[in-house]
């Protein structure tokens, strides 16, 4: 298995939920964290509690979908540790409505940030680990991308989208010695799901924790192996087969 220690790791969202749940993990297993998330406080509460563990962090405030921020993200990665191995597209955002009550400016703001977010990441990431010849792009998927439910319009079509680009990706990385893997997570307890459903049943999701080990373990393959996609649903999430 393949050690994290002083392993530069960019993680999108990651003020909290599956975010901060895999720079809490990776950060334990060595890895030194750049969190970028839009929302400050999120990155001030996440700074403290990941260095109360001697985890090494540096955040950045960022909106994905915005070019220069998104370059940020990356630059800051290479200034403060000279180095990025691990990219983590796991930022997202979802507006419930049906399609005939769904704003224009709300279906670009989901896309932006849930799929041209990845790419403006993906790409900037891409050259530096394209130049060392080494480096790992995950991305947090979602059932979304494999299934449907009404009043997701936009977040399904962000999350099919990013599951053809994590693929795609793929492709393109192993001939550069790059790994892409696409992770497609099931309901999770984190503030995504329960701020906009608070009469969700929570015994019918997992913790991201078990996501955010399956991403540790991901990056711990051998060299010689890649994991192009994986899913980790919760045992009891009553709408998959």
């Amino acid at each position: 298995m393949v050690d994290l220690k002083n392993k530069v790791c960019v993680i999108t969202g990651s003020g909290r939920g599956l975010g901060i749940a895999i720079a809490q993990t990776l950060g334990e297993a060595g890895a030194d964290i750049v969190g970028c998330d839009i929302r400050q406080e999120s990155l001030v509460q996440m700074e403290t509690t990941l260095g109360e563990s001697g985890i090494r962090v540096h955040t950045v405030k960022a909106d994905v979908s915005d070019e220069k921020e998104a370059f940020n993200c990356v630059q800051e990665a290479l200034v403060r540790f000279g180095r990025l191995d691990v990219l983590v597209n796991n930022a997202a955002v979802d507006i419930t409505l049906p399609l005939d009550e769904m704003a224009v400016k709300d279906w670009d703001k989901i896309l932006a940030v849930n799929l041209r977010g990845p790419f403006l990441l993906s790409k900037f990431a891409f050259s530096f680990m394209k130049e060392r010849a080494s480096g790992h792009i995950v991305n947090i998927v979602s059932t979304a991308s494999k299934r449907a439910w009404a009043n997701a319009i936009a977040y399904h079509a962000s999350k099919w989208g990013l599951l053809g680009f994590s693929h795609a990706l793929h492709v393109e990385g192993r001939k550069h010695n790059i790994k892409v893997t696409a992770v497609v997570s099931g309901g999770m307890k984190t503030p995504f799901l329960l701020d906009r459903f608070p009469d969700i049943d929570t015994s019918t999701l997992q913790d991201p924790l078990n996501v955010a080990r399956t991403v540790k373990f991901i990056l711990q393959q051998p060299d010689e192996t890649v994991i192009p996609e994986v899913m980790v649903i919760p045992m009891k999430e009553t709408s998959w087969p």
